[in-house]
């Protein structure tokens, strides 16, 4: 048997292992975020009914929606450490439980501070959810694999999209049974089911492919093997000084660009119900429905572009590209006033906006193994997730000075620039932490072969 005939032989056994790890685990990651976005964004749907029972702003809306990510941020890193040394498994399992427990509790809201507070503490409570299943992603799958499977797991939160404002808004039709508002219906039945899931997560999802029964000895290893390969083809071993990841020039530059992301579309789909109901649109299901553009349009883009990805080596290009997309949509949603086309516009968006988020996941992940992984993903999602609270302010802000939802998408475009400014410095970052280095006795045989 020849060396090639092996090789090819191997090969085949990891695509199997990946393509049964996919099917083993991409479905139970997706339910648990799913859940979490269902749980995160049911308040934009609440915004309005807030306002005329319980008389919050919407400046306090855009407060209160956005400081549920400062206790997110404050704790992803511990929180992501904690992953590591426990396992992923029972960490993505207490967060689903308690997040699930205090989503349920947004019911008992009476006005602005428990508005807030209880969005800090839901916020607290599901830190390290996301870069704990980022972390998952590099104990199983391949580097050439993870945009793919990241892809996948963002297809939970655009469904979330389509199917949750129309969700939500069917359920706020209960007000007025058992004395309860529709809104506090809304956030009753849709926490509890995370409860439920938090469970099953715990029996059902696996650390490691070499805790599994499902896979052979072969197809383990062959996983485990793949997984801590990184873009120069050795293991990088695992380092006690995961601080080190986070100062790296890549991981900063890719968290800078992350957070502007987040700025403009996390303060998109909190407002995009309220920037419908100003087309006057008057039924709350009409608006859910509408509202589910952003989700299709995400939902298409998580499919797609991760697949594109994977077939361009250019990773910054890419990025440019797509960042340069949102930035076009934008300004044509600012520049047309017909507004089936401004529907279009805001799925348009969510395409390019959404669908670029599993490509920098896997140009992150391609510099990050072991505990460092855990450090620098959590940390990345970290800065991403302050752009999370800095979005919907400046949405509420916009609001508030305009009288206008829609004016919140000139933070798009601002947002979207300085994030295509940065691209160019990833690249050259990029570039030099890629490049070999080179011991100062051979650079002068090196420049004689290359000569």
């Amino acid at each position: 048997m020849t060396a090639t005939t092996v090789d090819a032989g191997l090969g085949e056994t990891h695509r199997l292992a990946t393509r049964k790890a996919m099917a083993r685990l991409l479905p139970l990651m997706c339910a648990i975020y799913f859940m979490s976005f269902i749980d995160r964004t049911n308040v934009a749907l609440a915004k309005t009914a807030l306002a005329a029972d319980l008389g919050i702003s919407a400046a306090a809306y855009g407060l209160g929606a956005g400081i549920f990510f400062i206790g997110y941020a404050l704790l992803e890193v511990p929180s992501n450490l904690l992953a590591h040394r426990v396992g992923p498994r029972a960490w993505i399992a207490r967060i689903a439980v308690t997040w699930g427990a205090l989503s349920t509790a947004m019911m008992f809201v009476q006005g602005e501070w428990s508005f807030y507070l209880l969005r800090v503490l839901l916020g607290v409570a599901e830190a390290g959810l996301f870069p704990a299943l980022m972390y998952m992603v590099t104990l199983w799958f391949a580097p050439k694999d993870r945009a793919v499977a990241v892809g996948w797991i963002y297809t939970a939160p655009s469904i979330a999209l389509i199917l949750g404002n129309p969700l939500g808004a069917a359920l706020m039709q209960l007000g007025g049974i058992g004395g309860l508002h529709g809104w506090q219906w809304m956030f009753l039945l849709e926490g509890l089911p995370t409860i439920v899931v938090g469970i099953i997560v715990f029996f059902k999802l696996p650390n490691r492919p070499s805790e599994v029964r499902w896979l052979t000895p072969q197809e383990a290893e062959a996983l485990e093997t793949h997984a801590v390969i990184d873009t120069h083809g050795h293991t990088e071993l695992t380092s006690a000084d995961w601080f080190a990841a986070l100062k790296r020039p890549t991981t900063v530059l890719i968290a800078l660009i992350y957070f502007l992301n987040q700025v403009a579309f996390v303060g998109l789909y909190f407002f995009t119900p309220s920037i419908v109901a100003q087309m006057h649109v008057k039924s709350p299901l009409v608006v859910g429905l509408l509202s589910s553009s952003v989700g299709i349009g995400f939902l298409l883009g998580v499919l797609t572009l991760p697949r594109i990805h994977r077939r361009i080596t250019n990773d910054c290009g890419f990025l440019g590209v797509l960042t340069a997309g949102v930035v076009v949509s934008a300004c044509a949603f600012i520049a047309i006033r017909n507004q089936s086309a401004q529907i279009t516009l805001l799925g348009i968006t969510g395409f390019f906006a959404g669908g670029i988020l599993p490509s920098y996941w896997a140009v992150a992940m391609k510099r990050l193994q072991g505990v460092q992984a855990a450090a620098g993903l959590a940390f990345i999602n970290t800065v991403g997730l302050l752009g999370g609270f800095v979005g919907p302010y400046l949405f509420g802000l916009a609001e508030t000075i305009t009288g206008r939802s829609d004016s919140g998408f000139n933070v798009v475009v601002v947002a979207s620039v300085l994030g295509l400014a940065l691209v160019p410095l990833l690249a050259k970052a990029i570039r030099s932490a890629d490049r070999p280095v080179v011991p100062a006795g051979n650079a002068g045989q090196l420049k004689t072969s290359k000569s």
